[in-house]
């Protein structure tokens, strides 16, 4: 198999903290946006399941470039692909029992320069996925969202719940992408309703992990090709700003449990064990390679103010009710996640 130790180790932690996902044995399940971080971690996971327990499903990527799967990964007979882009009709005749929405712009930089495409992705992509679901006979939908929905807190907002709202200006054009995932929530509220599709929605605060890409303009992604170069982190702010951040493993496992198990409708997945400013990652990240003796650096100067980053630094994710209504708990630390990452970035 092309899954190398990492993703090997987290896709058994995935399984393990699923019951076995016996649940998925003998079925068909179609990922799009497969080629990504998360598409792919669920692509490998239920490739585990079929190499190591004779799952016995088929796994349906939808990718718009085959090559970005690797060969080994194509050659299985129990993985069809569908090549095409997500904001097409999908063409595909044969049973698919589970959706998993995973296609669309993760980058600050495709969000901003592209906003007509990251909008498209988001709502163009997820009604054509929720008619094939329909058309289909579908099991189960799980749209992949944001906390970018949220928008601006509310004054003294500390924490988003599932049931909270703020202010997105939907005249700035980097806010395609929240918009477009509001819209695209919409739509599956409309197709539970309207025609009693089954769909799930999972917000997720800031996700990393093997796949993640180290140029997308993510601080977390910058502060990673710094340690992959051994250079000093160089931060051009007081890195107040507070995030959190959850391994992409934790987030997998969460997101089956709402597939799976969840009887309500929309869950935050959020760490907030990792809850750390910009300045605390960085110093973090500095820690996990200390024979190199990096150092953090501040250069603080005036900055173009539309840098393409999310306009608001408050408001974060409460996971509470995934906790306590499906037991998700994360496993991995930033220390220990970020670690995993560096460690697979240099295989």
């Amino acid at each position: 198999m092309i899954i190398n130790r990492i993703i090997d180790e987290d896709a058994q932690q995935i399984i393990n903290e699923n019951e076995g996902l016996t649940e998925l044995f003998n079925s068909s399940v179609m990922i799009t946006g497969a080629t990504g971080m998360i598409g792919s971690y669920f692509v490998y996971t239920l490739m585990k399941l079929n190499e190591n327990y004779d799952a016995n499903i088929k796994i349906i990527p939808l990718v718009r470039n085959l090559n970005k799967i690797n060969e080994e990964i194509l050659s299985k007979s129990y993985v069809q692909p569908i090549v095409q882009d997500v904001t097409e009709k999908i063409e595909y005749d044969g049973d698919v029992d589970y959706i998993i929405h995973a296609a669309s712009p993760a980058s600050p930089k495709i969000m901003k320069e592209k906003p007509v495409e990251t909008n498209f992705a988001n709502t163009i992509g997820t009604a054509n996925t929720l008619m094939f679901a329909k058309e289909h006979n579908s099991k189960k939908y799980l749209f992949i969202s944001s906390r970018e929905i949220y928008g601006a807190p509310i004054e003294n907002e500390e924490y988003f719940k599932e049931d909270s709202f703020g202010f997105i200006d939907q005249l700035i054009p980097r806010n395609a992408y929240a918009e477009g995932k509001k819209a695209a929530e919409n739509m599956c509220v409309g197709f539970k309703t309207e025609y009693g599709l089954d769909t799930k929605i999972v917000r997720l605060a800031h996700t990393y992990g093997p796949g993640m890409s180290v140029d997308d303009g993510r601080v977390q992604a910058d502060f990673l090709k710094n340690l992959l170069n051994e250079e000093d982190i160089v931060l051009k702010s007081d890195g107040s700003s507070i995030r959190t951040y959850t391994y992409v493993s934790d987030a997998v496992s969460a997101m089956f449990k709402i597939i799976l198990k969840s009887e309500d409708m929309v869950y935050n997945v959020s760490d907030e064990r990792n809850e750390v400013s910009i300045r605390e990652l960085a110093e973090t990240m500095v820690k996990i390679l200390p024979e190199k003796e990096l150092k953090l650096v501040f250069d603080i100067k005036d900055e173009d103010k539309d840098a393409g980053y999310a306009p608001f630094k408050f408001g974060l994710l409460s996971s509470e009710k995934i906790r306590n209504e499906l037991g998700w708990n994360a496993k991995y630390s930033v220390f220990d996640g970020f670690k995993r990452t560096l460690e697979f970035l240099k295989m």
